[in-house]
């Protein structure tokens, strides 16, 4: 049943990360003509805007890996990608949505976006650069995968798309688990691409690590804590390992019955719990249920930030996923008829759902609780709700389990809690989207 298997020992197949509400099995094409009305109608000023550009080519694909990706692409099919995806934004510069408002931030994620050459890149920049700018955004974000990387690739990020953040996908220091998990990079690539970020001077570098990689032991999870300590990042960011359904993991093991390989959920929390006390001896501060800051006067999370407390986010690139005035919605799925509902001159929308108030509070409030607490006075200023209300017997479920404290206008979690949040947010879904498929 999806993530409230979470709290089981074992990780099964159907675990996943929480990202939006209400589930996306239960976004459909029907809703497709609410998107466009959303789209044609100008927006809120107030409403922050961004920016995600889905580029989905990766050198190898994770065995853990369940988003739409590609392998072993030719260049030509490479460039016609870029090409539509360069168009697909040309038709969203011109929606009356974007109104007059510069974007707040904007992602580049994949995928690989560092698949690309420096030669694409630029040619990116500039095709996009005749249509919007980013000049004025909070923040840059483009996600990196070490063996990707050069000296020339790197200055392009910084000088040429004016990339604030770098998020470099290491996962793990151990090139055994690195070569078991199907991850296409090794440890060296890591150390080498660092001196040219370093060099390159980028504002905020985020590593990624994953809790839970199939062979990970203890003494090997604290080497990993070691040597991303000796490289000093602005952030990092680790993530339990999930199983959701289309992983190559997922469908061994439920295709060939064979037991989960992935670390049991007790084990993950306390290698994660195990980190975050690594990296506050270090100075750095816990900034989410996944996230570490060194600075948190120097460093913000523009995207997340705003994406979770409902900014309007344009999505372009294949299967990605947007937000405009109140409405969700999803760029089709299938490569094919991506490209050639661009090529033909229209907007390549696969799905949408237009959530209720009232689903949109939920949206918040579980994704904003990934943060370690909740400000009661937000959602009664915004939505007219008392949460603490409204959920009480939920909230006082957790108080009793040790899962959450209550003091006064602020809910908090204990560190128990904040290690295992995605667990915890499915009981506040809607009956109807309760035990239903996620994706």
């Amino acid at each position: 049943m999806g993530s409230a298997s979470s709290d089981k020992k074992k990780t099964e197949v159907g675990s996943y990360f929480i990202s939006n509400y209400p589930p996306y099995s239960q976004w459909n094409s029907e809703e497709l003509p609410a998107v466009h009305e959303a789209l044609e109608r100008p927006p809120s000023e107030q409403t922050p805007l961004g920016l995600y550009l889905h580029i989905p080519f990766c050198r190898k694909r994770c065995k853990f890996c369940y988003f739409k990706v590609f392998t072993d692409v030719k260049a030509a099919e490479v460039q016609r990608y870029v090409d539509a995806l360069c168009n697909e934004i040309s038709l969203v510069s011109q929606l009356p949505v974007m109104g007059d408002r510069p974007f707040r931030f904007v992602y580049f994620g994949g995928g690989t976006p560092s698949f690309l050459s420096p030669k694409q890149l630029t040619k990116l920049a500039d095709r996009l650069r005749e249509h919007i700018t980013w000049d004025g955004a909070e923040e840059v974000t483009f996600e990196c995968e070490p063996g990707t990387l050069s000296e020339t690739k790197v200055k392009t990020l910084r000088e040429v798309l004016g990339v604030t953040r770098i998020s470099l996908g290491v996962e793990n220091f151990s090139d055994k688990l690195l070569e078991e998990n199907g991850r296409a990079h090794l440890s060296k690539q890591v150390f080498n691409a660092w001196e040219w970020i370093t060099a390159a001077d980028f504002p905020n570098v985020n590593i990624d690590l994953i809790s839970g990689m199939v062979g990970e032991t203890w003494d090997n999870w604290k080497m990993n804590v070691d040597k991303t300590l000796e490289l000093s990042p602005e952030s990092v960011t680790i993530y339990q390992m999930e199983l959701p359904f289309n992983t190559v993991y997922s469908k061994d093991i439920l295709g060939n019955q064979v037991e989960s390989p992935v670390a049991d959920w007790d084990t993950k929390r306390a290698w994660v719990e195990y980190a975050f006390g690594e990296f506050e001896k270090a100075g750095y501060s816990v900034s989410s249920a996944y996230t570490v800051v060194k600075d948190p006067t120097k460093v913000n999370f523009s995207y997340r930030d705003n994406l979770w407390k409902g900014a309007d986010l344009l999505a372009t690139g294949i299967a990605s996923f947007g937000h405009a005035n109140g409405v969700h919605y999803q760029n089709l799925a299938d490569l094919e008829k991506y490209l050639t509902t661009i090529e033909s001159g229209k907007l390549p929308l696969g799905r949408g759902f237009v959530p209720s108030s009232h689903q949109q509070l939920v949206r918040e409030m579980i994704l904003l609780l990934k943060r370690g607490y909740l400000d009661v006075g937000y959602f009664r200023d915004k939505f007219g709700v008392d949460i603490r209300e409204e959920f009480s017997e939920q909230w006082q479920s957790y108080v009793t389990d040790g899962y959450v404290k209550l003091n006064g206008d602020a809910i908090e979690l204990t560190q128990a809690g904040l290690l295992r949040v995605d667990a915890l947010l499915p009981p506040f879904f809607e009956v109807e989207f309760q035990g239903v498929r996620y994706t």
